[in-house]
Order: C-alpha cells, then structure tokens, then sequence
C-alpha cells in the first residue's frame, strides 16, 4: 500500500501539472467509489498538500479534493489497462490508475472530512514540527496495544504504514509485539527518531516499489527506498546490524505481515 513516502512523492510530481489548470472533466464509471467529483469539474487548482496517505486538492470555491491511493492505486501521465478515473485538463489528460479498486476520492467542502474517519483523527505529521517526543510517548504511554498497531492506527503519527513501520521498529530495536506501553523513554525516542529519520530518507528516494511493481511514481519510474530495507520482506535474509548474527523473521501483527530480527529486537 502506498504510505506517507510514496503519497508524497506522487504529490510533488503531480503539483506541477495540476497548479493553476482547471479540472474541466473526472471521468469515471463508479460514483460510489469516486464521490461527488462532478462538483470539481469547471474549478481551477489553488494547490496540493498531503496528509498522511492522502492527497488533498485545493479547490477554487472553497473545495478540496481528497484522494486515497489504497492498496495499488496510483496516476499515470500515459493510458494504462487499469485506469479508474481520468482527470481531463483541456489540453492534457492524467490517469487514476487501480489494479485492485481500494483506491477513493471525495469532493467535500475544505477541511469537511466528517466523512472520511480516518483522515479527522489522524496524528501528527512525522516530518514536521507538530510531531514531538513527549506527545509521542504520552501516545504509546496510554495504550496496551502492540507498538506496531499503534503504528498503524495513524492516531500517533500520520503516514506510518508496513513498510515503514517494521523499518523504524527495526533501526530502533524494539519487537513490533511489545506492548506499546512497555517502551521505556529511551526506547521511545529511539523509535521518535527512527520514525522521522526512515521516512525522511525514503521520501528522498522517491518511496518503495516492491517486487509486485504496484507503486510507481506517475511518470513511470520505481522508488529505490526498497534498496536500503533493512527488515521489510527480507525474511531469511541476515541481519544488517553489524555484529548481529539473526536473520529477518517474519510473523503477523494487527493483520499484516511484520519483518523483524529476533536478536536485535527482543520481546
């Protein structure tokens, strides 16, 4: 699934293109999954930003445009088998393309996202200012949950997916099943500083694009994030730690495949 790194980098590729263009048409034939964007058609783009793992379209007329990637989804500067939705530019023409149709738009008034759940409870952005170490600990302080799910949860911190959270887990040493609350306060800057170094790099690196060559960015290219994973689908494969003699092993937590070291990050 596309996380914060891959929904970044599609983001800035895409601004350059949409800025001051007007969405003269979205063609699609599924309104359920692709809501109300007949009301974007004829408004220009004011400007783009990200949250979390969505993409948010400024509007002419008080709009915005939310787009979620989900599992496969992504857009493409030329026509592709599985394009969704197409955005008609006048004189230029982008593709939504989703093998696997998770992916979502809504048109909604700005900052009306009692629709979307999970985008009005979302955390703060690792990257930025609002993401601090106390508030962070507090987070993990007041759950029992596994760390890895509240990872997950987008309620700690925006944008941490799979990926990204078994790569932050793994430079921090601590096992995706520790109980979030568990984590002493060293343990948690750690992960603080994990967590905003991975993604920084990651998004330098214009994201992961996986064996499956679900996420590419929309002029074609991979991301190359992938070739610096130190846990994420790397089972069997030994431990970069230096010294460490484990190998990745992998198990599921919350649902979803987790990569880890059984030497480096003990229960």
């Amino acid at each position: 699934m596309p996380e914060l790194p891959e929904v970044e980098t599609t983001r800035r590729i895409l601004e350059p293109y949409l800025l001051g263009r007007t969405l003269v048409r979205l063609e699609h034939a599924d309104p359920a999954r692709y809501r109300r964007t007949e009301l974007a058609e004829g408004r220009s783009v004011l400007g783009t930003r990200r949250r979390g793992k969505y993409i948010l379209i400024e509007l002419e007329g008080g709009l915005e445009a939310v787009v979620h990637l989900g599992m496969t989804g992504g857009f493409r500067f030329a026509p592709h088998p599985h394009t969704r939705l197409t955005v008609h530019l006048g004189d230029a023409v982008i593709y939504y393309v989703d093998p696997r149709r998770f992916g979502k738009w809504w048109v909604v008034e700005a900052g009306d996202y009692g629709g979307i759940e999970l985008l009005r409870r979302m955390g703060p952005e690792p990257l930025s200012e609002e993401f601090e170490l106390e508030a962070f600990r507090q987070a993990l302080a007041r759950t029992p949950r596994r760390v890895k799910e509240v990872l997950l949860g987008q309620e700690a911190v925006a944008g941490v997916g799979n990926i990204y959270a078994d790569e932050s887990l793994w430079m921090s040493r601590i096992h995706p099943e520790r109980p979030a609350r568990s984590l002493r306060p060293e343990e948690v800057e750690r992960l603080y500083q994990a967590i905003r170094g991975v993604m920084g790099r990651a998004v330098s690196a214009g994201g992961s694009t996986l064996s499956d060559a679900s996420y590419r960015q929309p002029d074609g290219k991979p991301g190359y994030f992938q070739l610096e994973h130190n846990a994420y689908d790397r089972a069997g494969l030994p431990c970069n730690t230096p010294g460490c003699t484990g190998r990745i092993a992998k198990t599921v937590v919350g649902g979803r495949g987790t990569h880890f070291c059984p030497e480096c990050q003990r229960p």
